[in-house]
């Protein structure tokens, strides 16, 4: 079974090594089908005065953002409806495309878009995924909405999967597929 050893400096925390062993084992099982649990990973830890590079010694660079918790957490912020929380999340060229939009790149244009679809819309999370791209992370989302219709009837259980592309822990572009409309003229 596939042993893979990565060397890093000291001073990561332990969430941050838990998210690297765990993107180190997704990595060998895309290429090698090994189950998950014959797959080892180890991390060798340095102190910076063991490193040098251009005999010079280094400091660490920090750990990266978790992409899927600043997904999630701009889900949540959008949901209670908090834009300043939201708004501090995203890049300043961030870009959002729902079904039968064309791109939207302010929350107010989001707010005067969704005014006639919905009195409000929620949740439900099945699944998380990211990867790793060029610039940042991919994070996928997806399950299923519940709301009420401008006329308060309730709606529930219509599927929907986000799509956030993030880098330098900031939201750069939002990509939203669901069934409303195929559930509202039903």
């Amino acid at each position: 079974m596939p042993i893979i050893e990565a060397h890093i400096l000291e001073g990561y925390e332990p969430a941050a090594k838990a998210r690297l062993h765990s993107a180190l084992t997704n990595a060998v099982r895309v290429c090698v089908a090994a189950p998950e649990e014959g797959i080892t990973v180890l991390l060798h830890e340095y102190a910076s005065y063991n490193y040098s590079r251009g005999g010079r010694s280094r400091t660490p660079g920090p750990a990266n953002p978790d992409p899927v918790e600043i997904a999630l957490s701009f889900l949540r912020f959008l949901e209670a409806r908090d834009l300043v929380a939201v708004s501090a999340l995203l890049d300043p060229d961030f870009k959002m495309v729902f079904p039968g939009t064309e791109p939207m790149e302010t929350l107010d244009q989001l707010i005067a878009w969704a005014k006639g679809r919905y009195r409000f819309v929620k949740k439900t999370i099945e699944a998380t995924e990211a990867f790793p791209v060029k610039e940042g992370s991919v994070v996928y989302i997806r399950g299923t909405l519940h709301g009420e219709w401008p006329d308060g009837e309730a709606f529930s259980g219509i599927r929907f999967v986000d799509r956030l592309e993030i880098a330098g822990g900031k939201i750069l572009k939002q990509d939203v597929w669901n069934d409303i409309a195929e559930v509202r003229s039903a």
